[in-house]
């Protein structure tokens, strides 16, 4: 995905947006009955009263106002609530849920349409052949309205929940695997050393990598005439000393070109980083297991996530081939990071609860199922949830437990 389709995409998600132009079209759907007025047979015009119309509008324009900021509010304490039951990095994924932002813009379009109308009755604008078409669109937004009340009331008994938002975080986390061009590997075949006579790129500022233009990549080595080797991925954290990539050409305009085509952000983000969602399903599963909420339930549902997010991360079939470049060398996501910032908390924080460590043992068992070249860096996060569940569990049962699903994996 190129930069300029990288923005776009992050405009369009903006709730703002929607809504900016659900009502510039509401207006204009309003004031088009006076535009083809004139094609309206006169018959058919004298059919429909302008009180008709009037009153159907004065409806809208009050009902509309209300359900707005019902719905409003009731997305404003679904991200309340998310913040302080799930994690605050989640409520990101609620901002840009285009059910509610489709749900918001269709109320403010449909008081805009009324009003428009209104003001454009008052002033004689219409004419009677006119008042047939805003007739006519008075029906279409009806419909559009109740439709979108009637799914607006379904979605809104479940938004911003704990399991919700655990699918919702699982989903994009899948997606942003599926467009890695490679399976994680080993921290030693990561990235090898910086190519001798390559020029180092480095960013102007400090922040978090969340989109990399793969595509200007490809045009900047062509220009220079040789290879561009990536030292970071999206999620990495970047300073004006660390190397963004290595570049075979002396130019400063290649360079800058280089550095245009990595975004950096102050946050992380979900579309291109699936460790970043890994993390926060290990956020989620961390504070369900605080004694405060002491929820094993939650947790254990954040790890049957993590396990599908990581059998995402080696499914060749459905990755995406346009993001293996040519020319580019990217480098792979280190696998022991990734088992690291996803078991290690649970691990830590669950070691107590039976449920939990077991289900952690059987998790990583699976896991190295699914990638059997892994298992050596399974077994050790395996062993070392063990021996923190050995020293939290006091009854000898739950220990037995905990070690008869360590051996599904070998240890």
């Amino acid at each position: 995905m190129s930069r300029a389709a990288w923005l776009w995409r992050l405009l369009s998600r903006r709730l703002w947006f929607r809504a900016a132009g659900f009502s510039v079209a509401a207006v204009l759907l309003a004031l088009f009955a006076a535009v083809i007025a004139p094609w309206v047979p006169y018959d058919l015009s004298a059919k429909i009263g302008a009180d008709a119309v009037d009153n159907i509008l004065q409806i809208i324009a009050s009902s509309m106002l209300a359900v707005t900021t019902f719905s409003l509010t009731a997305m404003v304490s679904a991200y309340s609530a998310a913040t302080s039951t799930v994690t605050p990095r989640a409520v990101k994924l609620l901002l840009e849920d285009t059910t509610s932002q489709n749900a918001l813009s269709t109320f403010l379009g449909g008081f805009l349409f009324a009003i428009v109308g209104i003001c454009a009755l008052s002033t004689g604008l219409y004419g009677e052949q006119g008042r047939v078409i805003l007739f006519a669109g008075t029906i279409v937004v009806i419909l559009l309205i109740v439709l979108t009340l009637l799914r607006w009331i379904e979605h809104i008994a479940r938004f911003g929940r704990v399991h919700e938002t655990i699918a919702r975080i699982e989903q994009v986390a899948i997606k942003a695997a599926h467009r890695l061009p490679r399976d994680p590997v080993p921290a030693a075949l990561a990235t090898g050393p910086a190519p001798v006579g390559a020029r180092a790129v480095c960013c102007d500022g400090f922040g978090y990598v969340t989109h990399i233009d793969l595509d200007e990549l490809e045009g900047c080595a062509a220009a220079c005439g040789g290879e561009i080797r990536l030292a970071v991925l999206p999620g990495a954290f970047v300073d004006p000393e660390r190397p963004v990539a290595w570049l075979a050409s002396d130019d400063e305009a290649i360079a800058a070109r280089v550095r245009k085509a990595i975004t950096i952000a102050h946050d992380r983000s979900y579309d291109n980083d699936p460790r970043f969602g890994l993390i926060v399903l290990s956020e989620i599963a961390s504070r369900a297991l605080s004694p405060a909420v002491n929820d094993p339930g939650t947790a254990l549902a954040a790890l049957g996530a993590q396990l599908r997010v990581i059998a995402a991360l080696f499914d060749r079939e459905a990755r995406d081939p346009s993001n293996v470049p040519l020319n580019v060398t990217i480098p792979a996501l280190t696998f022991e990071d990734i088992v690291t910032d996803a078991f290690r908390p649970i691990a830590r924080d669950g070691a107590a609860m039976v449920e939990v460590a077991v289900k952690l043992q059987k998790t990583l068992a699976s896991a190295a199922h699914i990638a059997p070249a892994m298992r050596d860096i399974l077994g050790a996060a395996a062993r070392e949830a063990r021996e923190r569940a050995d020293a939290a569990l006091d009854h000898p049962a739950d220990r037995e437990a905990v070690a008869q699903a360590h051996r599904a994996i070998g240890g």
